[in-house]
């Protein structure tokens, strides 16, 4: 079985985020990306599939340069060949589904897996728009997943309760946290990882569906919380600089 896993690369969510000087993106500096974390749930169910059925899982990603360390980082956890559309332009979600189909036009994996959305900008455009592109019947926000022979059987998350659909390979499918347990990837891996060759591909770039024109943070509410001198007061002072404040 052959698979092909399309992540991306997000802020850590513990970054303190700030506005750029163009006012259209973050500040890049001294910001750490991680693996979009829905990503990790799609890697997790397809290197499952492939220790249960043999095959190969290929990660791709579309993004700049710094983009290859998510990659190095789905090769660590399992991967067994990674993909680098490579971008530095700005781009949206179609150029993402535009590059990724070509890719998987040629590979023609039997199924495709994503994170149900990027937790950067939210906006679960990605699944809707390779399925278009290719052609494919789609199931989103999946929880359980069971796979016989070509047969597919997608249990996913509505509002309110659950869904059941079934389609056939060749599918596309986006995971929802609940779908598995995300491996760590063992120390051994994670070096491996690094010395593992990412095919380099340029990306195609094409005009932009949706363009960011303005972005700015919430204002801010100031509240004044009083604390004695108890060593849970002093506790929750301590969680409120690191999670809220962000200053340590």
């Amino acid at each position: 079985m052959n698979i092909l896993v399309a992540i991306s690369r997000v802020p850590d969510t513990t970054t303190k985020i700030l506005v750029g000087s163009n006012g259209r993106n973050i500040d890049t500096n001294n910001v750490k990306f991680i693996l979009n974390p829905y990503d990790e749930f799609a890697l997790e169910e397809a290197i499952q599939l492939k220790e249960k059925n043999g095959g190969k899982v290929i990660a791709i990603t579309v993004g700049p340069a710094q983009a290859q360390e998510t990659l190095r980082s789905a090769l660590a956890m399992g991967a067994d060949e990674a993909v680098h559309c490579k971008i530095e332009s700005e781009f949206d979600s179609n150029t993402v589904a535009v590059n990724i189909a070509d890719y998987a036009k040629r590979m023609n994996p039997d199924i495709i897996f994503m994170g149900k959305q990027s937790i950067d900008f939210d906006s679960l455009q990605l699944p809707s728009l390779l399925s278009e592109h290719l052609n494919l019947p789609l199931a989103t926000i999946v929880t359980k997943l069971t796979i016989e022979g070509t047969s597919v059987k997608a249990e996913r998350e509505i509002e309110g309760g659950k869904e059941l659909v079934e389609t056939s390979l060749p599918c596309i499918i986006s995971a929802q946290k609940g779908l598995n347990d995300p491996r760590y990837p063992k120390l051994p891996d994670i070096m491996k990882a690094k010395k593992k060759p990412i095919e380099e591909i340029e990306a195609t770039t094409s005009d932009l569906f949706v363009e960011v024109v303005g972005m700015e943070l919430p204002s801010k509410t100031r509240l004044n919380k009083m604390f004695g001198s108890e060593d849970a007061d002093i506790n929750e002072v301590v969680r409120l600089l690191h999670e809220e404040a962000k200053v340590i």
